[in-house]
């Protein structure tokens, strides 16, 4: 029987993986990974998605290992490597389909690749309106793609014989160089633990909690959401494993708000397949007149949590230090990018990509242009988030107290507006401006330059 090549991507695992499971049934099975910083239009993968992408792959390589087979590595551009490495194999070649634009190039490149679906719920390109049209909006789409749900069951880990790949030429993980050195600002991924079983892991843990999801995920200060984005981002769990594993704990009912957020995955996989500039292009013209402003010195305080709003700073720092940050500060971080500071999207976008374990081209393309009211699908431009407000409605006192730790002594009704808390901050030994930032804008003044902005654009 023919050698068969399973080409990994962004699909880290070795279970409900539907190109491998097609290439054990043909034959013995030799494992590939490219890491591809070279094909035109790539997003090079973000500083912290590339620690966590050390350990997966270290990770994979051991369970394929323990199998008796060995994951090739190669680094370059992943097309010509592929169609090399398959042809001194004599290989057919294996692989998910993925949506990222450059995805489609590196296929393209790589010759007769067999495609498999996988990562998403459903294929973007099916779910389809009554005249047979694609949908750029979340709630339209989400009705259409539950008349397909569930999605199919997982399927465990394939009986799989590894070919011999001895005489093929393969990488040193470490010598990739995609941990930190000096200095190692890694220290506080210690809680994450990368690859498929640390997903598994992961998806047992949130499966206990799901039921009080729909309350919890929005408190910053409790552990209330799946923290599963980077399992997802990375593919060491495939999206029918989530929604099964969590309909099955708590009943698809009370499960709907989770499986929405999957579903959410799913349509920033479609809006990227119709839309491949989504990361660099606003979706609506009139944004593309909308006069942001230079402010590096603004940008770098936001960057690293210095803005003077704890809420924002709590999330920036949060995000620093772990890779992650919690769903709801996301988006009140970047409106107060996008909004208060009116800085360019795009800044914040290549940001979050950097930072980010969880780094998805559509999903953080998708946010983005979401808060910016720029997207096909998105909030309205003055929609703007008051930081001190959403603070306070969604009880992030202990949020900030553990991210910033210059405010920790405040009560709770002075820790949201330290500038105003008056005796409060004497009490608590913290002069603003020394010990922690002024507010960089006033919120009130803030929100009226942007809508003057917006008024500008739109009456252009």
């Amino acid at each position: 029987m023919a050698t068969q090549l399973a080409w990994f991507r962004n699909d880290l695992r070795l279970a409900d993986h539907a190109a491998l499971i097609a290439a054990a049934a043909r034959g013995p099975v030799a494992a590939l990974f490219v890491l591809d910083d070279e094909t035109p239009g790539a997003w090079r993968v973000g500083a912290a998605q590339r620690w966590w992408l050390h350990h997966s792959l270290a990770r994979l390589g051991r369970s394929i290992a323990e199998g008796g087979g060995r994951l090739i590595l190669r680094r370059g551009r992943a097309g010509p490597i592929v169609r090399a490495v398959a042809a001194e194999l004599g290989a057919d070649v294996h692989a998910l389909l993925h949506h990222e634009p450059w995805a489609a190039v590196q296929v393209a490149e790589a010759g007769a690749v067999i495609p498999h679906l996988g990562v998403t719920l459903a294929p973007p390109e099916s779910v389809l309106s009554g005249t047979g049209g694609r949908y750029r909006i979340f709630t339209p789409w989400w009705k259409k793609l539950l008349e397909q749900m569930p999605p199919p069951r997982p399927r465990p880990v394939p009986d799989l014989r590894w070919a011999d790949v001895g005489s093929i030429a393969s990488d040193d993980l470490s010598q990739w160089g995609l941990l930190p050195t000096a200095p190692d600002w890694s220290g506080g991924f210690s809680q994450w633990q990368p690859g498929e079983a640390g997903a598994a892991a992961r998806l047992a843990d949130f499966a206990r909690r799901a039921a009080r999801y729909e309350t919890a995920r929005n408190l910053p200060s409790v552990e209330g959401t799946s923290r599963l984005s980077p399992h997802l981002a990375l593919g060491e769990v495939s999206p029918n494993t989530a929604w099964h594993v969590i309909a099955d704990a708590v009943g698809e009912t009370v499960a709907e708000p989770y499986l929405r957020e999957l579903g959410w995955r799913d349509f920033a996989a479609n809006i990227i397949d119709q839309f491949p500039d989504h990361g660099d292009a606003p979706n609506r013209e009139a944004f593309n007149r909308f006069p942001f402003i230079d402010d590096p010195v603004g940008l770098t305080a936001w960057q690293h949590g210095q803005t003077g709003y704890p809420i924002v700073d709590a999330g920036m720092r949060q995000l620093w230090t772990t890779g992650w940050m919690h769903n709801r500060v996301r988006m009140i971080t970047a409106s107060f990018l996008v909004k208060h500071q009116l800085i360019d999207w795009r800044h914040g976008e290549r940001w979050f990509w950097d930072c980010l374990v969880d780094a998805d081209y559509g999903s953080n393309a998708q946010g983005w242009q979401w808060v910016m009211g720029s997207g096909v699908d998105s909030s309205p431009f003055n929609r703007i988030f008051a930081p001190v407000g959403q603070s306070a409605k969604f009880d992030a006192a202990a949020y900030i107290r553990r991210w910033v730790p210059e405010l920790a002594q405040l009560p709770d009704d002075a820790i949201h507006a330290p500038w105003e808390a008056g005796v409060a901050l004497i009490r608590a030994g913290v002069k603003l401006g020394r010990d922690y930032p002024q507010p960089i804008v006033n919120h009130e003044a803030a929100r009226a330059r942007a809508l003057a902005a917006w008024a500008q654009v739109k009456n252009a």
